[in-house]
């Protein structure tokens, strides 16, 4: 009789190696490595020729040129939600898996099944699956987000093929599992949401999805480090990747999207968490800067979310420090950056920051991923030093670069274009515009001393 060969799996990563090991050499993790019995091991060669081999086995088509390749048409059906669709690329796709992962308390629980009830009024059938809790307590947040629909069905359960069974009985359009770390899958001994289960799990969904035309959400959760936890094979398995941010103690939700087979991944959908759930954020433009009197330390800015602009306001602090080695803390902004910044005003003005506190804040809760914000942070760190208050009228557009020049940043006409609407009367930008805008005064300024001597 032959020998069975061992095969063991870190569960925090999903490496497999021969031979048990304390410490994973793909992630780092210790004693994460589990022994896979007879029946994982087969499981996992299953899967793996099943998903070498393809759906269409039997309908093998050689090689054919690009340039006979027809397009295919990708069927959309609109979520109800306006900023979703915007992140999906026009509406959710038929037969599409979409990974949705966030933080506890974020809202993807309560999106969902908003969405699930805008797809039922449709008149198409939607079942959501919740392993963590029971059908009462969903009926309670679906009374909240008015979402009680004669076509939406609810389960509670954990076993994938309870699931699977209860799909066969109607022609679901549209299918919510909630949470994957929880569903359980009877080809596996292992334990619900290990690597094995996990990856098992997802396999038969997509497959399912692919089949049947029937588009699916998953809700992940995520790990500390903010990525989804469970193998990263999840993440290449699905179709689209959609992360929540966003503070659970603030109203405003930020939806982005890192992957979309169907789609750009530009854009970025903005939610407002009220009594009646999560709705689109249609009036967004207020609620990241305010008007009134100039305080010193504050400036604003237009940063580019997708293909919309946002005039941010940046708030900054500059104290004495009591200390040898003075503070810095950034919110909503790239500490090392600031850093950057700190030490290019010491060099180049000579302002002894190496003796102050320095506190950066973005206002609203949003975190700026790009460098057109750096102007405005270097005005508003000079108007709380020399406590000079800067016009609420005013908008600082430009990157900062370390020899001191101030450069040009893209879709600089939209992010002109935005503060007019919102009534900004100056611009202070790298370089003059190639088309004024009405009502609108730019000032050019190319080195960081140029921009002492206008404040």
């Amino acid at each position: 009789m032959a020998k069975t060969k061992s095969l063991f799996e870190c569960q925090a990563c999903g490496h497999q190696t021969s031979k048990w090991m304390g410490k994973c050499p793909n992630c780092g993790a210790w004693d994460q490595f589990l022994e896979l019995n007879a029946k994982q091991i087969e499981a996992l060669k299953e899967m793996g020729s099943s998903s070498s081999m393809g759906n269409h086995t039997n309908t093998y088509v050689g090689a054919l040129p690009i340039t006979e390749i027809e397009h295919e048409i990708v069927d959309r059906e609109s979520s109800g939600s306006e900023e979703l669709d915007l992140v999906l690329g026009g509406g959710i796709v038929n037969g599409s898996l979409i990974l949705v992962g966030g933080s506890p308390g974020v809202g993807k629980s309560t999106l969902l099944l908003k969405i699930a009830g805008n797809i039922a009024k449709e008149h198409k059938k939607v079942l959501y699956v919740s392993a963590e809790e029971s059908t009462s307590q969903i009926k309670l947040r679906s009374d909240r987000l008015g979402s009680n629909e004669d076509d939406l069905f609810l389960l509670s359960e954990i076993r994938l093929d309870i699931i699977f069974d209860e799909l066969k009985k109607q022609d679901f359009k549209l299918l919510i599992i909630d949470s994957i770390q929880t569903i359980y899958s009877d080809k596996l001994t292992a334990a619900p949401g290990s690597v094995s289960q996990v990856r098992e799990i997802t396999f038969d969904l997509m497959r399912y999805a692919k089949e049947s035309n029937t588009a699916i959400f998953i809700i992940g959760h995520i790990t500390k480090e903010g990525s989804i936890a469970g193998p990263r094979v999840l993440e290449h398995m699905v179709d689209t990747v959609l992360y929540f941010e966003g503070d659970s103690s603030k109203e405003l939700r930020l939806l982005r999207g890192f992957k979309n087979r169907f789609g750009p991944t530009s854009e970025v959908g903005i939610f407002e968490m009220t009594k009646q759930g999560l709705l689109s954020a249609k009036d967004i433009s207020k609620k990241f800067f305010t008007r009134g009197n100039p305080q010193s330390g504050s400036a604003t800015t237009v940063v580019m979310e997708g293909s919309r602009p946002i005039i941010l306001e940046v708030q900054a602090l500059v104290s004495e420090s009591g200390y040898s080695n003075p503070k810095r803390s950034a919110t909503g902004y790239e500490l090392n950056r600031l850093t950057m910044l700190l030490a290019l005003l010491e060099r180049k003005l000579d302002l002894p920051f190496n003796q102050y506190d320095v506190f950066i804040n973005i206002a609203g809760g949003i975190k700026i991923n790009e460098t057109a914000a750096d102007l405005a942070i270097i005005a508003a760190i000079i108007s709380s030093y020399r406590d000079r208050p800067i016009s609420k009228d005013t908008i600082f557009l430009g990157e900062v670069s370390l020899i001191g020049d101030i450069r040009d940043v893209f879709s600089m006409d939209v992010r002109l274009k935005e503060a007019k609407s919102q009534h900004f009367k100056k611009a202070i930008v790298p370089s003059l515009p190639m088309s004024e805008v009405s009502g609108l005064k730019c000032y050019n300024i190319d080195e960081v001393p140029k921009l002492i001597e206008w404040m």
